[in-house]
């Protein structure tokens, strides 16, 4: 008699395989595709099971696990922020994340999620200005020109038609590689020398910054009425690129409460 055992195989995706499918979809089409299912996802925001994110911080650095469900299936992502890791020629985000089938428990998919979470962070903070921005809005001041803001000028360009970019960096050299590798795609590109040259007639002030520390990259002085602030990746104590009195006389949309009662 021949015992057979039914083997559960779990696809993974690795970050060959991700490039792949995102370049053969193509990285805009990826990205406005991207943004539909986020805003349906948040269309059914009451059916998941939330919770903060799990951090474990430390002098470096911090990692991360976010896991979620919705009845159905179950996923976490496993992430890190070290901003140090730049100056050994690392990234300061890596991620993986695993989906899971509810009913039975088994893990149905491992994957990368380095590139999805740059995509996904780009895409998500469209969709937010998508709603919140002016309709008008096509101006877009980048404050911090790592990786990100590449992901950050393409999303905006495909799903908001954002087409002219003020770059600023505390390294110059962030800045003229951001301008090399979104020349071509139809942006009017002007690189700054200073935050407050950045935003000057900017209808939108994205913040892209890493550094663990209080360090106030916009104060209220620099902002005028009506422009939307992306503040992305504030995602510890101490991270606060925002002054108080620019919150104070803003319209704040917090997604999720608990989450900002531990971050910045």
């Amino acid at each position: 008699m021949t015992a057979i055992a039914k083997l559960n195989i779990v696809p993974f995706v690795s970050v060959g395989h991700m490039m792949k499918l995102v370049l053969k979809v193509g990285i805009d089409t990826f990205l406005r595709e991207l943004a539909d299912l986020i805003e349906e996802d948040f269309l059914r925001w009451e059916s998941f099971d939330k919770t903060p994110r799990v951090a474990s911080h430390s002098q470096e650095g911090v990692i991360e696990l976010m896991p979620t469900s919705d009845g159905t299936l179950y996923g976490f992502k496993y992430v890190n922020g070290h901003p140090k890791n730049t100056r050994d020629g690392r990234q300061t985000v890596t991620a993986f994340g695993v989906l899971s089938d509810v009913g039975s428990g088994y893990p149905m998919l491992l994957s990368e999620m380095t590139i999805l979470t740059a995509l996904r962070t780009a895409a998500t903070s469209a969709v937010a200005a998508k709603h919140l921005a002016r309709a008008d809005a096509r101006s877009m001041a980048i404050i911090g020109n790592g990786a990100q803001s590449e992901f950050q000028a393409r999303a905006f360009k495909a799903i908001l038609g954002v087409d002219h970019l003020r770059l600023y960096d505390i390294d110059p050299g962030a800045s003229r590689k951001c301008e090399a590798n979104l020349r071509g795609l139809g942006f009017s590109i002007t690189i700054c020398d200073s935050a407050e040259q950045a935003v000057e007639g900017a209808d939108i002030i994205t913040t892209v910054t890493a550094d663990k520390q209080y360090a106030t990259i916009l104060t209220d002085n620099m902002v005028g009425p009506g422009v939307h602030i992306n503040a992305i990746g504030g995602d510890c104590p101490g991270k606060t690129e925002l002054h108080r009195d620019i919150l104070l006389r803003s319209d704040i949309f917090v997604e999720y409460p608990p989450q900002t009662r531990i971050e910045g």
